[in-house]
């Protein structure tokens, strides 16, 4: 079966796809919902850049759609559609834990588009899938957190003992619930790591980013 990667380029949807793959599906095409002016990805806050060096790595090709909150929806399963097509696509991954309403909204979606929704994370115990996805080879950073983490974190690359410790702290060591995203840095899918740009940190609207260097 051939599949889209829904691509944030974090660690969920990184190891979602690794798992896929060890479960003998092909990867195909990366799949990254933009903001309206199609610099920045909309869920982590990445430059197109960084986007590309992933996918380069991977030797995948890059969809990478622009899209306001409005009309996120209709652009997703139209570029779903079309993407089943062009690539003869059966399936879409993603990388998502237990947020029922995002598997309600993947189903939907994939199901317009007539492709099969895969989460190969569903449901699973959060630390043991943290320190799955560090055994497994993927290497990560912190690029977002809440202020209850705080900027401290920002560029932090995940550990076991830095997992643990945001446990400890009451924070989910996943970020599920949106307490941080990541950006994967290298994993068994890239032939070799990314190079990263200079970057600074902010706070904004009651989250902490890394602002990325052009």
């Amino acid at each position: 079966m051939n599949f889209v990667s829904s691509w944030s380029g974090g660690k969920d949807s990184c190891y979602a796809m690794m798992q896929a793959v060890a479960q003998g599906f092909v990867p195909k095409v990366l799949l990254n919902m933009m903001n309206e002016n199609g610099k920045i990805s909309r869920s982590h806050g990445l430059p197109l850049s960084i986007l590309k060096q992933q996918s380069q790595k991977m030797n995948l090709p890059l969809e990478a759609i622009p899209a306001t909150w409005n009309d996120y929806e209709a652009k997703f399963v139209d570029i779903l559609k079309n993407l089943k097509i062009n690539y003869n696509l059966d399936a879409a991954v993603f990388g998502d834990i237990d947020l029922q309403a995002h598997k309600d909204w993947e189903d939907k979606v994939c199901q317009s588009a007539s492709l099969k929704a895969l989460l190969p994370l569903w449901q699973q115990d959060r630390i043991v899938l943290v320190n799955e996805m560090l055994e497994n080879g993927i290497s990560t950073m912190i690029v977002s957190c809440n202020p209850t983490m705080g900027e401290d974190y920002l560029g932090k690359i995940l550990t076991k003992e830095l997992a643990q410790e945001l446990l400890e702290k009451d924070i989910d060591p996943c970020g599920e619930n949106g307490e941080f995203h990541t950006l994967v840095l290298n994993c068994p899918l890239f032939s070799e790591a990314i190079e990263l740009p200079n970057f600074t940190k902010i706070t904004h609207n009651d989250y902490c980013f890394i602002v990325w260097e052009e």
